[in-house]
């Protein structure tokens, strides 16, 4: 047996490029890789069947790149401690190597656990960072120049060759390479979504087809459920399963800022790449204060909804029958694809939680098992942002049908996902219960038949959500939490170039092609405030 061994525990970094714990398996004398189906995510209130879908498609691409570099990735099913004294008892490696992870609760208890374990063997856990996320970040003055430090680090090279070296070296009943198992045998139902493209070479080709024209139109395709479907990155996915590292789309986005002409181009790009920031300063929230998951940034708004559940106004916005045509849409394109805009999915937060007044927590569930992308800071830190809980973000109230006048002017999304509203005239698409009962015999469309009347009478709903939050907001308790709120985790001014150094060098382990043009860069001044007006948008 080698007595230097090495463990890759692979978690959400499905990937070879850009992969830490993989170049650094390379000094040991033998390594072996692993990817642990636990019983702990299957049964988590986030996990939903497509996620896990999506995860065997990442690991086979996973499993077939790392075979060719002689390197079999073990897929075990299991709770980590299981496994590990599975395969200590067949190899007894030295080191553990894996990825840091600010994941849900559940992950951060495991970690725990696999942190006592491996005390207790004399096993050295080396964990890398991956993101921009700091652990036992004391202050988040100065985070922004960090974040910008590690993005433009050296990427790291794919190796190109492993030593695996356990073939004959154990039995063949504890370390079998078995088939990955399927949805069936992991006892997992089916889903039904029409999902994106899953692994590594998929992601490379969405980063690649955006850098190359797709992002043209992003700061316009924002907003937008039709046109962000193309016109956004789509790489969320991507970096929630880790099938991309946020180091590689940065410098290959900064790569192609620096070396196009082409000034719509280099516009739209500058306000991805502040979002690109933004992706971990919303998880570095989770990191500072894991409690987030589960209570209010600001305790002060304890209480607010929690005995005021309304199962039925519930049921209604998961099923997509509020009568608001705007919310409904949106909610079915959700639920049929596992994407949708981040200006949509604010709207369905806002009009769940102001709307129908319910607590975030159990809306936030129900929205991480539709989201393909769900990454747990950016979704909890978001639901409480989105919910006026935070004590510092400016209560975002959105009506669904200035959405549909502004975003669907013409309606070809509420009529693509709302069949039943087909033949209802435009002017009345998005307020069809204003529809006469000559209009909705006209239109095929009965309201509270075909189609369901409002759930709630909008303007008495916002003005009580108002009333108590505007109220609450007022009091000294509530102007001294969102001080102390502000202090952990607000935002703090950077200073950061904007061309970072990462842009001023071409991208070396797969370089895009820059679009050419006769036109000029846009000025710094343009380009700032591009970037300040997209950061209020979406993430991604």
């Amino acid at each position: 047996m080698p007595s230097s061994t090495a463990l890759v525990w692979f978690k959400r970094d499905l990937r070879l490029h850009d992969h830490a714990a993989l170049v650094a398996a390379q000094s040991f004398e033998a390594v072996a890789a692993v990817f642990v189906i636990e019983p702990d995510w299957l049964a988590s209130p986030e996990c939903d069947p497509s996620h896990v879908d999506f995860g065997l498609a990442c690991l086979q691409a996973l499993r077939t790149g790392l075979a060719a570099r002689g390197l079999p990735l073990w897929v075990r099913v299991g709770t980590m401690q299981q496994v590990l004294d599975d395969l200590y008892g067949a190899i007894a490696f030295t080191h553990l190597l894996s990825h840091e992870e600010t994941g849900p609760g559940w992950t951060y208890t495991r970690d725990l656990q696999v942190a006592a374990w491996c005390r207790a063997r004399s096993v050295q856990w080396q964990e890398f960072t991956q993101t921009g996320v700091v652990r036992r970040l004391r202050s988040r003055q100065g985070w922004a120049q960090r974040w910008n430090q590690r993005m433009d680090s050296p990427v790291v090279a794919a190796p190109e060759r492993l030593v695996g070296g356990f073939a004959a070296a154990v039995g063949p009943v504890t370390l079998t390479l078995n088939d990955l198992p399927t949805l069936a045998s992991l006892g997992v139902p089916t889903h039904g979504k029409n999902l994106q493209a899953a692994g590594e070479t998929a992601a490379w080709a969405t980063l690649e087809s955006f850098l190359a024209g797709r992002a043209r139109g992003y700061r316009r395709s924002l907003s937008s459920p039709l046109l962000a479907q193309t016109g956004c990155s789509r790489l969320s996915p991507h970096l929630a399963f880790g099938t991309l590292s946020m180091r590689s789309v940065h410098q290959a986005t900064e790569a192609v800022i620096s070396t196009t002409d082409d000034r719509s181009l280099v516009y739209a790009l500058r306000g991805f790449t502040g979002r690109l920031r933004w992706h971990c300063h919303f998880m570095q929230k989770l990191e500072d204060e894991p409690a987030i998951e589960f209570q209010n940034f600001a305790r002060v708004c304890d209480g607010l909804r929690e005995g005021q559940f309304d199962t039925t106004k519930f049921t209604a916005w998961c099923q997509a029958q509020t009568g608001y045509p705007m919310v409904d849409a949106c909610m079915r394109s959700l639920l049929a694809t596992g994407w949708l805009n981040f200006r949509m999915r604010a709207m369905l937060v806002s009009f769940a939680s102001y709307h129908l007044w319910l607590h975030w927590r159990e809306t936030g569930l129900f929205l991480a098992r539709q989201f393909l992308d769900f990454e747990p800071g950016i979704h909890w830190s978001q639901m409480q942002m989105q919910s006026g809980t935070t004590g510092i973000n400016t209560l975002r109230i959105y009506s669904p049908t200035k959405q549909a006048l502004d975003h669907d002017p013409e309606g070809v999304f509420i009529r693509q996902w709302l069949p039943e509203l087909a033949r209802v005239p435009l002017p009345l698409l998005a307020q069809p219960w204003r529809m006469s009962a000559a209009e909705q015999l006209q239109a095929g469309c009965e309201i509270g038949r075909d189609y369901p009347a409002p759930v709630v009478d909008d303007k008495v709903a916002l003005k009580y959500a108002k009333d108590q939050l505007y109220g609450l907001r007022q009091t000294l308790e509530a102007r001294q939490q969102a001080k102390a709120v502000h202090e952990r985790h607000g935002s703090r001014k950077s200073g950061l170039s904007k061309t970072s150094a990462a842009g001023r060098s071409a991208l070396a382990q797969r370089p895009v092609k820059a679009t050419k043009t006769t036109k000029k860069k846009p000025t710094k001044k343009a380009a700032d405030a591009a970037v300040a007006a997209a950061l209020q948008g979406q993430l991604f």
